[in-house]
């Protein structure tokens, strides 16, 4: 049988490990579960160095135990104060001290959300919107449960979006490698070779090898590409002018503007159907989800709709009336108004654009590959065809 690697934290929140046998990891947690342990992780083991070692240096994988432990403890009774102190013991050191942080202000009587929003490198704002609407509700339990059925399906994700990222990457690096090669130092060498035999170049051949010579005399250029677009990587993401402009230029993107609009209305629906499902009114939990948005185009369209609600009109007709939100949370929406279950619409509203902004990111990555593939083929198909239109009227004339 396999061998699996375990986390988990027993009655008093003390953390242990260690490896099971198992014919699979839902037995290896029913054994755990019988010596009254609360498993918080398990993995097959890979060897020296592998498994859970690795991963619990992640942030990412810190936050999910820690919010794993604290969604396990809530519905069993133990206090709020003490859940989060037995998921801090379970949390990796890297994060340790900000969850720390966190335990201390709730136990001064702060609510989870604010101190959780002190923290955004760790707790996004869907996150720290979802707690805030468990704690008005009375449901932060549930609300915990979410959060980590949430991150443990965007762990899957991300895994699966990494492993198909593998080869486009190595793809990239060599494709790139091999057309600098051949711009910088074998066109430049077979154009004087070509233009000593006094022959006229074919019009494919001039155009290729003018490229080719530009390329290398100003190839000052080429270098400054990438700290000029890290200068403006910096600039988008550290200023609100830069901000607003990626935010932007992300939504009017022919193929990616889609995808971006369903995963801003799948956050939409997620944290407004939260605060509706805690009995907040509509203008309040258009008001708190806006505040926990952090992309500044989603802020103005639900300032936008909160406006218009504020005004009279229907949630669906003013979701409808923009540009931002996919039309299907328009018609859930209204399906929702129509039935008097606003909130649970919402919610389903938000499951079905976050299972199609998944379906729709793997299905992008998956054509990076054969994208890359044509496209520097196309590249040295270009050249080798310059060059054999040159070597092939040169030698007809010869002969």
């Amino acid at each position: 049988m396999p061998l699996y690697v375990y986390r988990a934290v027993d009655a008093l929140g003390r953390k242990a490990r260690g490896t099971l046998a198992g014919a699979s990891p839902q037995v290896v947690v029913r054994d755990l579960e019988s010596r009254g342990l609360l498993p918080l992780e398990v993995e097959e083991a890979r060897g020296p160095g592998g498994g859970l070692g690795r991963l619990a240096t992640r942030r990412r994988q810190g936050v999910l135990e820690f919010t794993r432990a604290v969604a396990a403890l809530l519905p069993a009774g133990m206090p709020l104060a003490r859940a989060l102190a037995t998921g801090v013991a379970a949390s990796p050191p890297a994060i340790r001290p900000a969850l720390e942080a966190v335990k201390a202000r709730v136990e001064r009587g702060e609510e989870l959300a604010q101190a959780l929003s002190e923290h955004p490198d760790l707790f996004s704002s869907l996150y720290v919107g979802v707690v805030r609407a468990g704690e008005k509700s009375g449901a932060l339990d549930s609300a915990f449960e979410r959060l980590a059925r949430h991150l443990e399906r965007e762990h899957e994700l991300r895994s699966r979006l990494v492993s198909m990222s593998i080869y486009p990457a190595l793809l990239a690096v060599v494709g790139l490698g091999a057309i600098l090669v051949l711009v910088l130092f074998v066109l430049p060498r077979f154009s004087d070779l070509l233009l000593s035999s006094g022959a006229a170049l074919p019009a494919v051949t001039a155009a290729v090898v003018g490229t080719a010579m530009a390329a290398r005399e100003h190839w000052w250029a080429l270098a400054a590409i990438p700290p000029v677009a890290l200068v403006v990587w910096a600039w988008m993401g550290t200023t609100a002018t830069g901000r607003r402009f990626a935010a932007r230029l992300w939504v009017e993107l022919p193929v990616v503007g889609g995808w971006r609009r369903e995963h801003l209305g799948a956050s939409f629906a997620r944290m407004v159907g939260e605060l509706l499902a805690g009995g907040a009114p509509v203008l309040s939990a258009l008001q708190d989800a806006r505040d926990c948005m952090t992309d500044p185009v989603a802020q103005e369209e639900t300032d936008r709709i909160r406006t218009l609600v504020r005004e009279g009109s229907s949630l669906h007709g003013a979701i409808g009336q923009g540009r931002v939100f996919p039309p299907v949370l328009a018609q859930l929406v209204a399906l929702g108004e129509d039935s008097g279950r606003l909130a649970d619409f919402l919610l389903k509203a938000a499951e079905l654009l976050e299972k199609k902004t998944e379906r729709t990111l793997e299905r992008m990555v998956a054509l990076v590959e054969p994208a890359m593939i044509v496209g520097f083929g196309g590249v040295v198909a270009l050249v080798a065809l310059a060059l054999l239109q040159a070597i092939y009227g040169v030698n007809a004339r010869a002969f």
